[in-house]
């Protein structure tokens, strides 16, 4: 098809001539439905009708949406930048409390930002009131250093830092469970099922147990079933059923009952009533 948008002869308009192809067409629908989606300021034109408002608008309306959601993302992530508080972590402006690992030297931060991001830390920190603000501190015995610098760079940044590791992933869920943290329960959510494989499952999976996770577990339990030669006869596996017998107890029932459906569908109706 001679399509007035994606042929090379695009560039010449040649009314009433001019059509435009299933995929183009398609492409345009989608684009003012999502459009219509995020804009608040005007009424909601249904998929339908979509045709219909590019003849009137045009393709060019659409196109400077999109350019006005595109300085809206660089003016979030300006402002983001803005409200970034590494600065003042790595440079130790007006530290005013340590926050000590399990090992490893402690790390100077800001009691008003440790105790506005999270209601632990808030009440944490008011029960050291009486004391000398110099020489406060808290402890997390259960964080390495890596991993203690790792949580407060997110608490300063909102985001994971670019040194961290998968390993960190699995700490931070942890750590976001029990500071309550959500947005970094749902950051090492992301991140975690992003690289969910064969190998990791195991222990995605206790990492998910440990953080009554639903979703992660669930997601880690399918991929076992699917996979369960690979992971069964792993090294992983034998470590799991010494130190937590209980999920084997799960992933073998798991296995089992895939198995069973398994046979089911590949059970013909005849077999079936015999």
């Amino acid at each position: 098809m001679d399509c007035c948008i994606c042929s090379p002869m695009a560039s010449v308009y040649r009314p009433p001539r001019n059509t435009i192809c299933s995929s183009c067409y398609q492409g345009a629908r989608s684009m003012i439905a999502f459009l219509n989606e995020h804009d608040n300021d005007r009424e909601h034109v249904t998929i339908a009708s979509a045709v219909s408002q590019m003849a009137v608008q045009g393709m060019s309306h659409a196109f400077e949406k999109m350019k006005e959601m595109e300085e809206r993302e660089k003016g979030t992530k300006e402002k983001l930048s803005f409200l970034d508080g590494l600065t003042a972590l790595r440079e130790r402006i007006h530290t005013d409390i340590l926050v000590k690992p399990g090992s490893g030297p402690p790390i100077p931060a800001h009691r008003a930002l440790l105790a506005a991001k999270s209601e632990i830390f808030r009440t944490m920190l008011m029960s050291d009131e009486c004391k000398a603000p110099a020489e406060d501190a808290i402890s997390f015995p259960e964080l390495s250093h890596d991993e203690l610098k790792c949580l407060v760079e997110f608490l300063y940044s909102g985001g994971l830092p670019e040194w961290s590791t998968e390993k960190h992933s699995y700490s931070m869920l942890i750590a976001a469970d029990k500071y309550d943290i959500p947005f970094l329960r749902k950051s090492c959510e992301h991140r975690i099922l992003a690289a969910l494989r064969p190998s990791n499952a195991l222990e995605v999976l206790q990492v998910a147990e440990v953080c009554s996770d639903v979703e992660l577990k669930e997601q880690a339990m399918s991929l076992i079933t699917k996979h369960a030669d690979d992971v069964v006869f792993s090294a992983g596996y034998d470590e799991l059923a010494r130190n937590n017998a209980h999920l084997c107890v799960e992933i073998t029932r798991a296995l089992l009952t895939e198995m069973k459906h398994n046979r089911e569908a590949t059970t013909s109706p005849d077999e079936t009533s015999t």
